[in-house]
């Protein structure tokens, strides 16, 4: 099994509803996403994905979240727009790219730090 993985990331605000403390407030984050692919096969390029393709696609979803109050991102209104909640975002649309494409890929994980010692990994 192949895993290549992309860095990139994004600012946002959000308010942490009934969760206690200081997260209550409206505060941002500067997000750190890391996300991976996996796979069995290499393609005709013998790669396993280009890292500029990984890298459009996730600039791509990123761009609805950057510098947006999450609270207001349709996705989050019924929800606390979390880290935990970030991460499940980036990878629902990422699995849909990539299996609109059929390149025998899977995303294992996406990992999203708030801060040089906090991070959420959602795999599924």
């Amino acid at each position: 099994m192949y895993e290549v993985t992309i860095k990139k990331s994004f600012s946002a605000a959000h308010v942490l509803k009934e969760i206690g403390g200081k997260c209550e407030d409206l505060h941002g984050h500067n997000f750190l996403v890391e996300v991976t692919v996996a796979g069995d096969a290499l393609n005709g390029e013998e790669l396993l994905i280009d890292f500029r393709d990984l890298k459009k696609w996730t600039y791509e979803i990123l761009d609805h979240l950057d510098h947006k109050y999450l609270n207001e991102v349709e996705f989050f209104k019924d929800i606390n727009p979390s880290s935990e909640r970030v991460a499940k975002f980036i990878y629902d649309r990422l699995t849909k790219r990539i299996q609109t494409m059929n390149l025998g890929l899977m995303v294992s994980r996406v990992t999203v730090w708030e801060s040089d010692n906090a991070r959420v990994t959602y795999t599924a």
